[in-house]
């Protein structure tokens, strides 16, 4: 069988890497020797599609039809909050699909973020397979902790739709501290946390290490937060700038913002190093009168620091609660890893070490930290390597609506994995043929504030009086994260239909059919690698998800 990689998904760049021959992790790069893979997609007017570098190149010039971010959109509604802030400054045309998920228009076609990630995917591959010499076909991929269920399911999705068979999901700042390689420092019991500010998401996961078991006790986290919304923030205060000033609105000159956006993030990654820097844009727009506006500013880290403030303090709430849920203290812990391409910034180096007490490591690449993370966990899947074994929790309470907008939780957050969980359900009128529970997950008592999992429809339930029929409804989350559901009823020990409506996501049958299509774009189009497109949705089709046969004991 090929070889199991390990991909960093991530919301800026992407990253890959694989067991070496002794067994040793390590990050390939590509023809042109990067080690990363920026995560952006760009479409040509004729339907070819690039990927990487290529693509970021082609932001500046194709603004409306180049996108990035997507793993910032994936799962996710059109009507979030933080979806409905990344829109306001995007190029590209952020769409609701007929279901609600957030997608992107591009030449006039929608396409889902799961078929953007999958180019992404497959330009990862395509970095492997010609590393390697060989096909691959396999992969662990990575994501934030703090993901729900409908994001982990869309990642698989995406993974499907690219041609590779996701072995497993795993957490990011689980996969970081095996590659730190936290269980191979001494003996005993070790308290650690993980710190995971990357481009989009923010995670933070409090673990146990000992005897080579890492053990997740708690996480938490935000996926609206990470280090593009550092770059927006000053984006959106020199839009204002050029706006006071020469009454010109850049957000509807696509070309001015891709420029800008381009010196921003230059700017941040400057000023993680030094303490002030300089943007220049010569041409950036023209005035009313039109004549050439030209911006020219010198930005210090004083400032971003005080623009992004709010930013800083969105960081310490999921920390105490991760913390609390652990029933630890930032002084119980030995050591504080940073991971992702944030993490470099000083501010939040320096917010780390408030919070915790202590002088965070960065003992690793926080680029490439999760991928060799996720290819030392391929070893172990593979049975290359047996030196760790991994122990996560749930990220989120999962449960069902009561009430008139009430939630009762069934799974509660940072239950360890596998879990599984019973509730019985019974009728409450005469002959009643169906039971309907709306499945959901997140903090809040108020249902509403949660996130919509699908509704389950319990049917062919037999006749009787009211309250006679019992029905009990199993909830299973794997390993990985993922929720399934089946269902029984209790005299007659036969099973119930189970249907699950979900909230979001693609079917398989969407899946199927953008497999398919690009197979045949693919067919007629020979030029460049990555080709495709969108697809228009207008029916749905709703899965069926049942576990196989109890094979966890329960918890």
């Amino acid at each position: 069988m090929s070889r199991i990689i390990g991909i960093d998904l991530g919301t800026t760049n992407s990253c890959v890497a694989v067991l070496d021959d002794k067994g040793v992790p390590r990050v390939l790069a590509g023809a042109d020797g990067e080690r990363t893979i920026p995560s952006w997609v760009s479409w040509a007017a004729s339907g070819q599609v690039a990927v990487g570098t290529r693509a970021r190149r082609q932001a500046v010039t194709n603004p409306a039809a180049t996108v990035y971010g997507a793993k910032r959109l994936i799962g996710r509604k059109v009507n979030a909050d933080d979806v409905s802030s990344f829109a306001h400054t995007a190029p590209f045309r952020i769409v609701a699909a007929p279901n609600g998920d957030a997608w992107v228009r591009v030449q006039g076609q929608p396409i889902s973020p799961q078929e953007v990630a999958a180019h992404v995917l497959r330009a990862v591959r395509k970095v492997a397979e010609e590393a390697l010499g060989e096909p691959v076909t396999r992969a662990i991929v990575t994501v934030p902790a703090y993901f729900d269920d409908a994001q982990r399911q869309a990642t698989r999705d995406a993974g499907q739709i690219a041609g590779i068979d996701v072995i497993r999901i795993l957490n990011e700042p689980t996969a970081a501290a095996l590659a730190y390689g936290a269980h191979r420092v001494r003996e005993g019991r070790r308290l650690i946390a993980v710190f995971d500010l990357g481009g989009g998401t923010f995670d933070i996961s409090i673990m146990s290490v000992e005897n080579g078991i890492f053990e997740v006790i708690a996480t938490g986290g935000d996926t609206a937060l990470g280090g593009e919304d550092w770059d927006r923030r000053v984006l959106e205060r020199i839009v204002d700038e050029v706006f006071d000033q020469h009454r010109i609105d850049l957000t509807g000159i696509p070309m001015a913002m891709s420029r800008l956006r381009e010196a921003c993030e230059a700017a941040k990654k400057a000023l993680s190093v030094d303490r002030e820097t300089r943007i220049e844009l010569p041409f950036l727009a023209n005035d009313q009168h039109g004549a050439p506006i030209n911006y020219e500013r010198t930005i210090t880290r004083d400032y971003i620091d005080e623009l992004t403030k709010d930013l800083l303090d969105r960081l310490e709430p999921p920390v105490t609660r991760a913390l609390a849920d652990a029933g630890l203290s930032g002084d119980q812990l030995e050591e504080v890893l940073l991971v992702g391409g944030m993490s470099r910034w000083p501010a939040v180096a320096a917010t780390v070490e408030r919070v915790f007490g202590k002088k965070p490591s960065r003992g690793a690449n926080p680029d490439e930290v999760v991928a060799l993370g996720a290819a030392a966990y391929a070893g172990i899947l593979s049975g290359d390597s047996d030196e760790a074994q991994l122990l996560d929790v749930t990220p989120h309470d999962i449960g069902i609506r009561v009430g008139d907008g009430g939630f009762a939780v069934v799974l509660p957050r940072n239950s360890m994995l596998p879990v599984r969980a019973r509730r019985l359900f019974a009728t409450t009128s005469e002959n009643q043929k169906f039971v309907s529970i709306e499945l959901y997950q997140g903090e809040s008592q108020d249902v509403t504030k949660n996130r919509k999992l699908g509704q389950v429809t319990l049917g062919d339930l037999p006749p009787g009086p009211a309250g006679s029929v019992r029905v009990e409804l199993v909830m299973t989350v794997d390993v990985e994260g993922m929720l399934s559901v089946t269902a029984r009823e209790i005299k007659s020990g036969r099973e119930a239909s189970v249907t699950i409506r979900p909230s979001g996501g693609l079917s398989q049958r969407e899946i199927v059919e953008i497999i398919n299509r690009r197979r045949q774009e693919h067919s007629a189009i020979t030029q460049l690698p990555f080709e495709g497109g969108g697809m228009r949705v207008t029916t749905r089709e709703f899965a069926i998800a049942r576990p196989d046969e109890d094979t966890e004991p329960d918890k």
